[in-house]
């Protein structure tokens, strides 16, 4: 169920969030002169930190438990973290997911990023599209095992789907999130989609 984005309380994101916002901006430009890994694109980061910051002034999520998709550098993450949730990244990159780990040290947060696939056992057959690169991957270590979690105890998923992946991660989503979980996507020119996962059944 589509979900509308609060606009957040406040003008300007909190100033630990434009901080960290303009921190990784210079990282993300310095990873990129040194090599361009597969599949990294950036969301826009303020844009992502206000719905963020909307998602929690409008209380929407059911707790504070959250996870980043395909975290790349672990910018959504972070900023979940800033903004009161227990936030962690799964990425498939294991260059991305050293510097997400340093970026989370360098700034003081606790939020943990792995080497693995967000794709969890039993989603490989949601996975069946055709893609150049190997970001979608139902390879490889499972993120979410390496976490210790599952991703049913997730309130809050983000992913910046690569085009013609939308469908397979919000199915993915459908599939393994709790009821009541919410779903961010970035989708590039078609912005920011709010999803619910809502109990099959219940009213819409």
């Amino acid at each position: 169920m589509d979900v509308p984005i609060p606009e957040p309380r406040e003008a300007e994101l909190p100033p630990r969030v434009l901080s960290l916002i303009q921190e990784a901006e210079r990282r993300v430009a310095s990873i990129l002169e040194r090599r361009s890994p597969p599949g990294f694109v950036c969301s826009e980061f303020e844009r992502v930190g206000r719905a963020l910051q909307g998602i929690v002034d409008g209380n929407l999520a059911t707790g504070n438990a959250c996870c980043e998709w395909g975290s790349g550098l672990g910018v959504v993450a972070l900023m979940a973290a800033c903004q009161g949730f227990f936030a962690c990244g799964i990425e498939i990159d294991p260059g991305l997911v050293d510097a997400a780990n340093e970026l989370a040290e360098d700034l003081g947060l606790d939020v943990e990023f792995v080497c693995g696939t967000f794709v969890p056992p039993g989603g490989e057959d949601l996975t069946d599209v055709p893609q150049e690169f190997g970001w979608l991957s139902a390879g490889g270590a499972c993120g979410h095992e390496l976490l210790g979690v599952v991703p049913e105890e997730f309130d809050l998923v983000f992913a910046y789907p690569w085009p013609g992946e939308e469908e397979v991660v919000e199915n993915l989503f459908e599939r393994f999130a709790s009821d009541s979980a919410l779903l961010l996507t970035f989708n590039g020119s078609e912005g920011l989609r709010l999803r619910r996962k809502v109990a099959e059944g219940a009213a819409r």
